[in-house]
């Protein structure tokens, strides 16, 4: 059996263990949360390193891309440093090809349709792909990268507006100590609403799930969340604020959804290659092999 584990800077409240299939390969694929303890995943990773099949790494990502250039977040890199053996990844080869396919087949499938829909992404550098696919299917975007992660009040309307901006800022905002950028730990499970007219101004919340939790109003009317990562208190939560319907770019498995960092981890077992000589074409090749559908829990066809 073939073992996966997510070393998260995430709350260990959202911790969860399921064995599955995939393939004709059974998996053991594993969430631990660190509680935003760099030392603790670090010291995890390295117990681990040579005895698990693949790492994903959770509650931070590697790069952040804008466009075509990406730029190193200086934190992260001490936990990749941590594994020598065994491949480390952060779902970053996912975000560019599973995410955008999502949001593609949810407009061709008849999901929602995204044409002419206000979509809030909280933050957009987080996932480009995603964002540059609803601006392909017709969306129209609020980016709220500088209202909720820079704290500046300046809602961005385009992806062309972002890439300028965004590469000026960019380089400074990834050498800040982590935490001020994505909240983790115990700040996971802390809500306090921000800037809520963005959130009602939208149709559609999308990105990534602690993004789009940490600010949430408390009640909204109606809104989809397109989202990574959900757990079963997660849904229970968005049903009671209103949402209407959650969709997730990675299956549900055991009550829940896994991040990117661990379906691409799942991947690059499958694939038996190394890491620098796996391209995007090899992800998308996987990802028809796999037929990963999205997600789909909706709350208006429940019955109280």
């Amino acid at each position: 059996m073939k073992h996966i584990v997510s070393v998260s800077l995430g709350s260990d409240k959202r911790d969860h263990s399921v064995e599955t299939e995939f393939m004709g390969e059974k998996f053991l694929i594993e969430r631990i949360g660190t509680n935003g303890d760099f030392d603790k995943a670090i010291a995890l990773i390295r117990e681990m390193d040579g005895k698990v099949d693949a790492f994903g790494m959770g509650g931070i990502d590697l790069y952040v891309y804008i466009a075509d250039k990406s730029y190193t977040i200086k934190d992260a890199q001490r936990l990749v440093a941590a594994a020598r053996k065994t491949p480390i990844v952060d779902g970053g080869g996912l975000k560019n090809t599973l995410e955008r396919k999502c949001i593609m087949e949810v407009q061709e499938q008849g999901i929602v349709d995204l044409r002419g829909k206000k979509v809030l992404m909280v933050c957009a550098v987080d996932r480009f792909g995603m964002a540059e696919a609803f601006e392909d299917v017709g969306a129209k975007l609020i980016i709220g990268d500088f209202i909720y992660t820079v704290g500046l009040p300046i809602p961005i309307y385009s992806l062309k507006t972002l890439k300028f901006f965004g590469s000026i800022v960019a380089p400074f905002v990834v050498r800040m100590p982590f935490e001020k950028l994505y909240p983790t730990g115990e700040q996971q499970n802390v809500i306090t609403p921000k800037n809520s007219k963005y959130y009602h101004k939208a149709d559609v919340l999308a990105g990534d799930f602690n993004y789009i939790r940490r600010w949430l109003p408390e009640k909204l009317d109606g809104q989809v969340v397109i989202t990574n990562t959900t757990t079963a208190d997660d849904l229970e939560m968005l049903k009671e604020r209103g949402i209407s319907k959650v969709i997730t770019t990675t299956p549900d498995m055991g009550g829940r959804s896994f991040g990117t960092n661990v379906i691409e981890a799942l991947m690059i077992t499958l694939m038996g290659k190394p890491l620098d000589q796996i391209s995007p074409e090899d992800y998308y090749a996987m990802l028809q092999e796999l037929d990963l559908k999205p997600g789909v829990t909706d709350f208006t066809q429940q019955t109280a």
